[in-house]
């Protein structure tokens, strides 16, 4: 198994125009010499991303996917300023070299950053790294001080204090995402009424503090270090970040947990490695945002139940692209399947939650 992405060929029906783009970078990267290659990286539910090579420089290419529905969810300009205004203090984030809004390049706003090549785990662990239980319990414990030290950075002091509305953050983020869900609705999607009337009526107060939140923190957005798998070195696909409350995030990368007790189904379309030997629980996951914060968390549920409905949402999302015929990607012709196990693991954990 070859445990550093690389890209493929480009999938029918999401090619750029490779004069247009070519001629773009040239003149707008002075150190850059041509011919420009492009290919993509196959993975991926978002934003399309592809691999632009010229001579031995390796760049990446950020789009919004074709036929797009959600265009705050794609917006490439608020992916660039993050990633500029964290380079010099989150030693995670690829460096941001230029973005436009110029649609006549390649028919959408983009930008280009560095590649930082590495390991990107994403359901399994692979047997190459020979993680013993031990290991992988420090991985993840690796992984995700990562989210945490994201956390505790002063944003007013990077500049980002208007890249965000902390006030009010959790209410517009409940009501947003119940409107984008009611906005997918294909045939045979599940109402979910009970979820998002529960969402509505359980939300908490703000947890007291605002911080920058990535909004999408799991494995496979994070870059290990080949010479060192506990050592991150890149976190990827900034497209929803903002300043909010770190406790939605939290839960958003809670949403994706899979583990005994959940809906059968849901294990055919995991994205983390939770069921490895070792692999932190939710409830240990939660303990350990507790060590590293020092503040306990209160309303794990509502943050649970958030994460896991809003992952919904986007599969719906996803499935609308394809239902409709915007994208021909056949990896989500059975993302409907995700989306019924996604709500009926929000039904589980709002009704134990009720018990």
């Amino acid at each position: 198994m070859v445990l550093i992405d690389d890209a493929a060929d480009i999938r029918n029906g999401e090619q750029l125009p490779q004069k247009k783009l070519e001629a773009f970078i040239l003149d707008q990267l002075k150190d850059i010499n041509g011919p420009v290659r492009i290919r993509q990286f196959p993975r991926g539910h978002s934003n399309l991303t592809y691999l632009v090579s010229a001579g031995d420089r390796q760049m990446v290419l950020r789009c919004p996917p074709h036929g797009t529905k959600a265009k705050s969810a794609h917006d490439m300009g608020r992916e660039y300023r993050v990633l500029s205004a964290l380079k010099d203090v989150y030693p995670y984030c690829p460096e941001p070299l230029l973005y436009t809004e110029d649609e006549t390049i390649i028919g959408a706003p983009f930008y280009l950053m560095e590649r930082i090549n590495g390991i990107i785990i994403r359901e399994t662990i692979p047997q190459e790294l020979n993680l013993s239980a031990g290991d992988t319990r420090r991985l993840f414990e690796a992984v995700f001080k990562v989210q945490y030290e994201l956390h505790a950075i002063d944003y007013k002091k990077i500049g980002l204090e208007n890249f965000g509305k902390p006030e009010g953050y959790i209410e517009r983020q409940v009501n947003g995402w119940i409107h984008r869900y009611e906005s997918a609705k294909t045939k045979e999607t599940p109402d979910a009424r009970q979820i998002m009337d529960w969402l509505l009526k359980n939300m908490p107060e703000h947890s007291g503090r605002a911080a920058i939140i990535h909004n999408d923190f799991k494995f496979d957005n994070v870059i290990l270090d080949p010479d060192n798998p506990f050592k991150v070195v890149g976190v990827l696909d900034w497209e929803m970040a903002t300043i909010g409350d770190p406790l939605m995030d939290f839960g958003a990368s809670l949403g994706y947990w899979v583990q005994p007790g959940d809906p059968e189904g849901l294990n055919a379309f995991r994205d983390v490695p939770s069921n490895a030997p070792g692999a932190l629980t939710r409830e240990e996951m939660v303990t350990f945002y507790e060590t590293l914060s020092g503040r306990k968390i209160d309303h794990v549920s509502f943050y649970h139940t958030f994460g896991v409905f809003r992952l919904a949402v986007i599969a719906q999302q996803i499935f609308y692209r394809y239902f409709h015929g915007q994208t021909q990607d056949k990896r989500f012709k059975t993302w409907d399947l995700r989306v019924k196990n996604l709500i009926r693991l929000a039904d589980q954990i709002i009704n134990k939650a009720d018990g």
